[in-house]
């Protein structure tokens, strides 16, 4: 009954995954961002159904994803994307247009928050209102964000790690740098090209990295059973894959991660910074969850960091709260049409 007065949406927007959250409901929807699309440009499928088809299509349909390192990048098929989610998320049956806030990383431009703005418009939005990741993952984590202290918080998804430090309900130094899960999958892709003459697709490397993928070498290494195309018979092939030899593949993208949190911490005013090493670092969003990321951090910054409970659904919970608040949270929302 409470739906149809004044529906209202959270939306994490991710490069991978779509999360949308209803107050007093939780996260309703967990879906991938992807969208099939055949050459005339119709919209085949979105979500779950369209990543099944990913790498499995024939010439006349595209599976990809619209959003890339976090924002816009293919305008209409985003559009679409959002109308799909907010049908299934509200119900086909229901006529009131919904208010809803959608993330976006920190280092967006404002013309790229108009088009996420603009897309939700157009898919059926009644208002839309855009706020930065870092914010929404904070309110999500439970940070008591108004406080007069400083908190880093560090999300990393599939296309952004957003770097911010946060105190007295606003941004004071942030970064938002293009490299996150999906570039550590792409190095896994080709260090298995490289060093073992095997093709893998994205979906693979994905579980690799779930599976067996470490920030740091372990000393008893898990090892997985994996499957491609042999790069010089051209037949499929099965191989093994150790952690470390993982923890290799991948240490250039966590070097550019890390990086991202140390040139925060050159912006950051003293005091904040004493603050932050009382308190650690938090992490966020699905990425954040890869073995001995927080020691890795730890080792880099001298600065102790946490996860997150619930890493992946943060910013998802960060908008409902919001939503549910729009009175406080105001001041940290941008964006609004």
């Amino acid at each position: 009954m409470w739906r149809s007065f004044s529906p209202k949406l959270g939306i994490d927007l991710g490069t991978t995954n779509v999360l949308v959250f209803i107050p007093g409901e939780g996260i309703v929807l967990n879906e991938p961002s992807v969208v099939a699309v055949s050459d005339d440009n119709q919209v085949l499928a979105v979500g779950s159904e369209a990543k099944l088809m990913i790498g499995r299509t024939p010439e006349s349909i595209r599976a990809y994803r619209p959003m890339k390192d976090g924002v816009i990048a293919d305008y209409r098929v985003t559009e679409a994307m959002l109308r799909y989610f907010f049908h299934k998320a509200l119900g086909r049956f229901n006529i009131i247009r919904p208010e809803v806030m959608i993330s976006v990383p920190a280092g967006v431009s404002s013309t790229e928050k108009r088009a996420v703005v603009e897309a939700a418009a157009k898919a059926g939005a009644r208002n839309a209102y855009v706020v930065k990741e870092p914010i929404l993952a904070a309110i999500g984590a439970g940070v008591p964000i108004y406080e007069p202290r400083g908190h880093m918080i560090v999300d990393i998804g599939g296309g952004t790690i957003d770097v911010a430090v946060i105190s007295l309900g606003g941004i004071v130094a942030a970064n938002s740098v293009k490299c996150a899960g999906n570039r550590i999958d792409d190095a896994i892709i080709d260090y298995i090209k490289k060093n073992r003459n095997l093709a893998i697709g994205e979906k693979t490397a994905e579980e690799i990295k779930i599976q067996i993928g470490s920030a740091l070498p372990l000393e008893e290494e898990l090892i997985m059973e994996i499957k491609g195309r042999d790069l010089l018979s051209g037949l499929p092939r099965t191989a093994e894959l150790r952690t470390n030899e993982v923890v290799r593949a991948i240490s250039r993208e966590l070097r550019e991660m890390v990086k991202a949190i140390k040139d925060v911490f050159q912006e950051t005013p003293p005091e904040l910074a004493a603050d932050i090493i009382d308190h650690g670092i938090i992490m966020t969003g699905g990425t954040s969850q890869l073995r001995n990321f927080p020691e890795l951090i730890r080792r880099r910054t001298n600065v102790k960091a946490l996860v997150a409970d619930q890493a992946l659904f943060c910013v998802a919970k960060g908008t409902g709260v919001a939503l549910e608040h729009l009175g406080t949270y105001k001041k940290s929302i941008i964006t609004k049409r």
